[in-house]
Order: structure tokens, then C-alpha cells, then sequence
């Protein structure tokens, strides 16, 4: 059972997350405006307990002035004095209270450290480079600074994400949705991270799980459309007993068809194909979706994905040529057109040469190409050229990044029991 449908569609929505990072939350309260100006990188969002004592000074000052406006002062100058110093004092002591780091650690809040907003921004940076070693080593040590930061959980769940260390992403996704449980996209994360580790264990309680992620991440923002479409999908792919629930994702998809039509025919297809077994008519859906020229080169690997899996060099290259008119300068580019020319079998060194610049220069991302994929194409390629030693290698190095994949296994099988 396959309980990983969702890597294809995910990229380009969550890639751009880092900018959410550093964003200044409009709901701050203006009684600390000339306090927070030396403090202007805190997003408040993720602490309530510290939003909750803000706006209790907030009306304990606006009961003060109510008092002051029912009442003729004037002629008490010194009540008026004691008064104004008394309201002055008690909102200096409750606002110092609240930024401390002691209050911070009473209320299970961390204070922010002053330079985590740059230590987020150096992971970020590390994690678009495709290095994620070095981007969860940036969090770990952000982490011990602020470790009730779900923005730094999340991230380093993202990192295990990509080194497959699902039980870490796991944990990070939980304690990440732990601290902000209103997050659609953490919950989103944790379901797919749940999706590898249940698919690894064959376990039928992790898989119920993921579905809960998905259908909270979609209750949490209707419009979040990967979270629609990561459901619908694990609702077509998984069995009745672990909640597989076609009609549900035929409403999943016609959610999606009315929050935007292009993402609304990707799933339409994908119901088809998977659902209703029907392969002629999904190619048309995304023939048409072609014909539409998409704005967004996503939409367009995700055709051409398909078109490869089941051998349609032409429209293939369609897609192809409409992704290049995005983003010439992709790197899925060299992948997806090595393919192409293996399966048109009219260019095999230019296949070659373009899924091995794939393999040695594209970074892993959970929803690009995965190397194992352009390795055990090279090996095909390799295979077809005569070249069995290398493609002995290849088809070795593929099954050693991802131990699973049955066709390496028997080609490998093969080439060696033929070279004995």
C-alpha cells in the first residue's frame, strides 16, 4: 500500500514559506509600540499567554483613564499626580514582567533571542541550497536559545523531511502544531511526514493519522489547496479501513476546482486514473491543461511525470517545452528531458549526458526528481548503450539510496547473472 501521493504537488507551494518568517504580525498591541520599536523582530502570534497579559494592561489602562474621565480632578492636583504615577509604574512593571525571559519560562514561552530572526533566515537559505544538513544544524542551535518557537520546529521538521528522517520530522511537526495547533500548514507537514513513516511501518494507526492531519489542515484554511489536494489524493490511494473515502475525494476535488481551475483539472485527472480507471480520459485532462499554458511551472512537471510513467515521449515533450517557458534555466529540465529522449530512443548519449548532470548538480528536494529516479533512468540509458559495468553501477548506487524500487532490483539481477 502507497500512502506517499503527495510529493509532486508540494514545492512550489512551500518553498516560498521562509518569507512568512520574519513578517511583522499586525495584531500587536499599540500599547507597547514605543517599548517593541528596539524589539521589532518578535512575532507575538505564537505566544498567547503574552498577547493575553497585553490586553489585560490594555484595559486595566483604559479602566484608569475611565476612572479619571468620570471624575473632576482638577482640583486635586496630587491625586491627579498619584494617579498618573501609579498607572505609569504598574505598566512599566506588567510590560518588563511580560518580556522577561522568567515570565517567559513560568508560562511555557520562550523568549525570543535576538538573533534568531537571523539564524531563521541562515536555515532558510541552507535549506533552498538543498543543504539541509547544515540548515538543521542552524536550528538545533537557534533551539536551545528558543525552544518554544514553533516556526524553528517547523523548520527542523522540514529538514529531517528531506534527509528521510521521518521520526524526527515526525517529533518536529508535532511539537511545531503543539505550539501553534491554529497552523493549516502544520498539520498539512505532519500528515505527510506521518504518510513516509506509516508507508515504512505498514502501520494502519499512523495512517489514520495522516488523514486526521489532512482534513485539519483543511478545516484550519479551506483555501489551502495542497492540503485539499494531499487529501483527496490519500483518500483515493488508501484502503476503506485505513480512511480511503472516494466520494469524499471527488468533493476534495471539486473544492479545489472552484478555488482555482487548473489545480481543479490536476485532480480531476488524478480522480480519473485512480478512481474510476479511465487513462484515456485523464491523458486528455491534461493534454487540455497544456492548451490552457499555465502561468506556474509546477502544473507542468506534474503532466510530464505522468506522460513519462506511461511512455508518451510526445506529450512529454509538450510539457517540457511549456515548463522551459516558465523557467528555462529549471534544473528538472535536464531530467525530465533525458527521459524523453531515452523513451524516444533517437539520442541516447544526449540522455545520458543530461540525467547525469541531473544527478551530479540538481539538489534532492522531496518533490523534485529524486536521484535514485535519475540514476536508475542513466542505468536504462547506459543499459541500452551497451555500457553494462556502468550501468551495474548505477542501478547499484539507485538501490542504495532507495532499497525499494523493484525494477533496479531486477535489472540489476539480471545484468549481473549475465555477466557471471
Amino acid at each position: 500500500m502507497t500512502l506517499t501521493p503527495f510529493r509532486i504537488n508540494t514545492y512550489e507551494k512551500h518553498r516560498g514559506v521562509g518569507v512568512l518568517l520574519l513578517t511583522t504580525h499586525p495584531m500587536r498591541m499599540r500599547i507597547l509600540s514605543e517599548s517593541a520599536a528596539a524589539d521589532e523582530s518578535k512575532d507575538l502570534s505564537s505566544h498567547p499567554v503574552r498577547i493575553a497579559v497585553l490586553g489585560s494592561i490594555a484595559r486595566f489602562l483604559r479602566l484608569g483613564w475611565a476612572y479619571g474621565a468620570t471624575r473632576d480632578l482638577s482640583s486635586h492636583p496630587m491625586r491627579m499626580r498619584i494617579l498618573g504615577i501609579t498607572f505609569f509604574f504598574a505598566s512599566l512593571f506588567c510590560v518588563a514582567a511580560l518580556l522577561s525571559p522568567a515570565f517567559a519560562g513560568a508560562n511555557g514561552v520562550q523568549a525570543s533571542a535576538p538573533d534568531d530572526a537571523a539564524d531563521l533566515r541562515s536555515a532558510k537559505e541552507s535549506f533552498d541550497a538543498g543543504d539541509y544538513v547544515s540548515a538543521r544544524k542552524t536550528l538545533q542551535a537557534a533551539l536551545e536559545k528558543s525552544p518554544g518557537d514553533p516556526e524553528i520546529h517547523f523548520w527542523l521538521g522540514r529538514c529531517s523531511y528531506e534527509l528521510f528522517d521521518f521520526n524526527s520530522a515526525v517529533a518536529s511537526f508535532e511539537r511545531a502544531v503543539q505550539l501553534q495547533p491554529k497552523s493549516s500548514l502544520y498539520h498539512q507537514w505532519l500528515g505527510r511526514a506521518y504518510s513516509e513513516k506509516a508507508d515504512r511501518e505498514h502501520s494502519l494507526s499512523l495512517a489514520r493519522k495522516v488523514k486526521k492531519e489532512f482534513q485539519t489542515a483543511v478545516r484550519l484554511d479551506p483555501s489551502n489547496i495542497s492540503a485539499h489536494r494531499d487529501l483527496a489524493e490519500y483518500e483515493m490511494d488508501a484502503p476503506w479501513i485505513a480512511g480511503g473515502d472516494k466520494d469524499d475525494a471527488r468533493k476534495q476535488v471539486e473544492a479545489i476546482s472552484i478555488l482555482d481551475p487548473i489545480e481543479g483539472s490536476l485532480a480531476r485527472a488524478m480522480y480519473v486514473f485512480h478512481v474510476e480507471k479511465k487513462p484515456a480520459q485523464a491523458e486528455e485532462i491534461y493534454r487540455q491543461v497544456l492548451q490552457q499554458k499555465p502561468q506556474r511551472i509546477q502544473p507542468y512537471f506534474e503532466i510530464a511525470r505522468f506522460f513519462q510513467h506511461h511512455g508518451r515521449p510526445a506529450d512529454l515533450e509538450l510539457a517540457i517545452q511549456g515548463a522551459a517557458a516558465i523557467d528555462p534555466a529549471d534544473p528538472r529540465l535536464d531530467y525530465f528531458r533525458g527521459v524523453a529522449k531515452f523513451l524516444e530512443n533517437t539520442d541516447l548519449p544526449g540522455a545520458e549526458r543530461l540525467l547525469a548532470h541531473y544527478v551530479s548538480s540538481a539538489p534532492q528536494r522531496s518533490d523534485w526528481p529524486f536521484r535514485a529516479d535519475a540514476l536508475e533512468w542513466l542505468g536504462r540509458t547506459l543499459e541500452a548503450e551497451d555500457k553494462r559495468a556502468e550501468a551495474i553501477a548505477h542501478y547499484r548506487e539507485a538501490l542504495r539510496l532507495d532499497p525499494r524500487r523493484k525494477f533496479a532490483h531486477e535489472r540489476l539481477s539480471k545484468l549481473e547473472k549475465s555477466s557471471d
